[in-house]
């Protein structure tokens, strides 16, 4: 973060007409395998109990594969709390995991990186991509970080 004392101005995520088309023709990339590190993200609905996808780019990071929801808590991340797995497809291959979600000291390494792969997300963030570990850390609360864990 800014050393003045002045903060950066992050962008709100808000769902739109214009985001849901997005995801949808990115996720017809993802499901070729064209885009990289980004798999179609499939929760099952809290309410409704219907299967629902999103485009989501998962991070490595210590030998563990991690999925970050950089637009804060929205509805793929109630489901995946609720159910406690989620289901990853690309190039029509499909695993599903388990979900163990972090606390703020081990979510700050992976959203250090997640910022650096996943660059369009970076305004959503207050820590720039060379920012120290810290001030990931001190945001985490904004930007729910999950394990993931194989089922199978």
């Amino acid at each position: 973060m800014a050393d003045d004392g002045e903060r950066r101005v992050v962008r709100q995520f808000r769902p739109s007409r214009a985001h849901r088309i997005g995801d949808a023709v990115i996720g017809a990339f993802t499901r070729a395998g064209l885009v990289p590190s980004t798999y179609l993200l499939t929760t099952t609905g809290r309410r409704s109990g219907r299967p629902l996808a999103h485009p989501a780019t998962v991070v490595e990071h210590d030998g563990r594969r991690w999925l970050v929801a950089p637009y804060g808590a929205v509805s793929w991340v109630h489901n995946a709390r609720a159910a406690g797995r989620v289901r990853l497809t690309r190039r029509l291959r499909r695993r599903d995991y388990a979900v163990r979600e972090v606390p703020a000291a081990e979510a700050g390494p992976v959203l250090k990186r997640y910022v650096r792969v996943a660059t369009a997300t970076r305004p959503y963030f207050r820590a720039e991509p060379d920012s120290p570990v810290e001030d990931f850390a001190a945001e985490a609360d904004r930007h729910p970080v999950f394990e993931l864990r194989p089922l199978d």
